[in-house]
């Protein structure tokens, strides 16, 4: 994200800076508003299969207050990936344990691919329908990212490593020995995750799955549009 723009300009390259500008905006505005979606989407979930300690906690909000996490959100501005505080869940509330924790695991991402496909459905209803000028142009580069931005989050969040969303879906499936061993080495999987990161390890794997999501969104976005002839 913006660490590539000062990288650029580092290197006397050329950027558009209003292209950064709607850059800037649209991670804020992930930050202030679907950061917090993506918390309240994990206590919502776990709130519904009997866990009580994320309504409890006051976590069942989407203020930003309760949510951002200030390192999390700068991440997130500066290389593309980022975090908030989690919400507080206790697996002892759950009948089936392993799996709803998958479940209320999974609706973290969900959540970033639903808010996805309605940046998308937008951004395709401006392209369409408004006549271009600097402003729609302003305007398609904001959704834009901001489409991209939740399809990286959702697929970073589903990476199998703890403490990832991705590594709870995971534990559905292992063992409770096996899981055990997994969690015991928790802190080895982070930082080996941020080392994949920082060295840019995991950018082909992960791009080629978000450019999966991409093209599934921005087609389901532009069907309705096509079935009526728009485009």
């Amino acid at each position: 994200m913006l660490f590539n723009v000062l990288n650029t300009l580092f290197r006397g390259g050329h950027v558009d800076f209003l292209s950064v500008l709607a850059q800037i905006i649209s991670i804020v505005f992930v930050i202030l508003c679907i950061l917090p979606l993506h918390e309240f989407a994990h206590g919502w979930v776990a709130y519904k299969l009997g866990d009580p300690t994320a309504k409890m906690a006051g976590r069942l909000t989407f203020n930003p207050l309760a949510s951002v996490e200030p390192m999390g959100a700068l991440a997130l501005l500066l290389f593309g990936f980022g975090w908030a505080k989690p919400v507080p869940v206790n697996s002892s509330y759950f009948k089936k344990p392993k799996r709803d924790m998958a479940i209320t695991a999974l609706a973290g991402p969900v959540s970033n691919l639903l808010a996805a496909l309605v940046g998308a459905v937008i951004l395709v209803t401006v392209s369409v329908f408004l006549p271009y000028n600097w402003i729609v142009s302003f305007l398609v580069s904001f959704l834009s990212y901001y489409v991209i931005i939740n399809i990286s989050l959702a697929v970073f969040n589903l990476i199998p490593m703890p403490p990832l969303d991705g590594s709870r879906i995971l534990g559905a499936f292992l063992s409770d020995r096996a899981l055990r061993t997994y969690y015991r080495y928790q802190n080895v999987f982070v930082m080996l995750m941020f080392v994949l990161l920082l060295t840019g390890a995991l950018s082909g794997p992960l791009g080629i799955v978000q450019n999966f999501f991409y093209r599934i969104i921005i087609t389901i976005a532009k069907l309705p549009f096509q079935l009526f002839g728009a485009i």
